[in-house]
């Protein structure tokens, strides 16, 4: 892997310093913007246009306090979300993103209702390979069990966040999927059935066997009939955890997607293991997943490294968003070879395409 750094070449240690107090002030800075987001305070601003607004003008729509808006614009004027000129508020170039950017907006909402209160746990979460930042949202051993019932709204944003990046790629990539003829399909993880409905839909010939826990299967289930594709579609039930349960075998193509990075390195091995077993002679192992080490810009991979604490404290406790080359290690080691490469594809994602050894 190529050396990487975030910060530039030459940084003064004055400049440092301003950096390290803008991690200790995070937690504060995040919740004064999401407040200014949330309440209508930028959008306001955006309204306002070049001209602006006083502390008094916006205090006078009877929306907020003076003392409000000046504790929450002030720290976003600090963030740099908004500009302070002639004692009137505009909104700045950073405030239009939270304002209109629906990444930035998924990714607020994501972090905010799924994992602030459960965060302050990381550091027992990584002690004890546990997710004991979890019990902030449900009584679950890890989030997968918990979340066709997740409260609101964490329930709403977590698949706000999950679908916004993996139903961008999905398009782009079934013709890779079935550029080999597939007609026997897995789709391990199969979380709601978006992948599958989409698979189904794509190719009329196709048999898609969809593997996941009981409850997502339900999920599932549902999605399927409602597009009326349920006919071709097989449920197998199987506990991810148990290097027993074994895949249905004679697949011309074992698909995962965002998936194998819900698992620690040694489940993961057990995956791909029975991945490869469940292969027809000449089948393949897809994997599509966001690897931080593959990604043109460094937003994509500062945004995707700092999802893998969300995995220790709230989701398994053992698992993170990886590198490439980890999973094609793991794929080595299960008698898997790397046939392929794309990236690109949708926001952040990479597919992978492996055959046997």
């Amino acid at each position: 892997m190529q050396d990487k750094s975030f910060s530039p070449e030459r940084q003064s240690a004055f400049d440092a310093r301003f950096e390290a107090q803008k991690i200790a002030f995070g937690p504060i800075v995040f919740q004064c913007v999401r407040y200014a987001w949330k309440r209508g305070m930028l959008q306001a601003l955006a309204e306002a246009g070049d001209t602006g607004l006083s502390v008094d003008e916006l205090a006078a729509t009877g929306r907020w306090t003076p003392y409000v808006l000046k504790v929450v614009l002030e720290t976003c004027l600090s963030a740099g979300v908004v500009q302070l000129r002639a004692g009137r508020y505009q909104l700045d170039k950073t405030g239009y993103c939270v304002l209109s950017d629906t990444i930035t907006q998924i990714n607020l909402d994501f972090v905010h209702d799924v994992c602030y209160v459960g965060m302050h746990d990381l550091d027992r979460s990584l002690d004890a390979g546990k997710p004991l930042g979890l019990q902030a949202l449900g009584p679950w051993p890890t989030l997968y069990e918990g979340l066709s019932s997740l409260p609101e709204p964490a329930k709403t944003s977590w698949f706000a966040f999950d679908h916004f990046y993996s139903d961008t790629s999905f398009p782009a990539i079934l013709r890779d999927v079935f550029s080999s003829g597939a007609r026997q399909l897995m789709d391990i993880g199969a979380n709601t059935g978006k992948f599958s409905r989409a698979a189904l839909a794509h190719d009329a010939q196709v048999q898609l066997h969809l593997v996941d826990l009981p409850q997502q299967l339900a999920v599932a289930d549902i999605t399927l009939r409602e597009a009326g594709v349920r006919e071709r579609a097989h449920l197998h039930p199987v506990d991810m955890l148990d290097p027993a349960a074994p895949f249905p075998a004679g697949m011309d193509v074992v698909w995962m997607s965002q998936f194998l990075s819900c698992f620690s390195e040694p489940v993961i091995a057990s995956i791909l293991q029975r991945a490869a077993k469940a292969l027809a002679h000449d089948g393949q192992v897809l994997i599509m997943d966001t690897f931080w080490d593959r990604q043109r810009y460094d937003i994509a991979a500062y945004c995707l490294i700092n999802t893998s604490p969300y995995f220790t404290a709230m989701a398994s406790g053992n698992s993170k968003v990886y590198e490439s080359t980890d999973y094609i290690r793991l794929c080595e080691e299960a008698g898997l070879r790397l046939v392929s490469a794309r990236d690109d594809i949708g926001y952040c994602h990479s597919l992978l395409r492996f055959a046997k050894a």
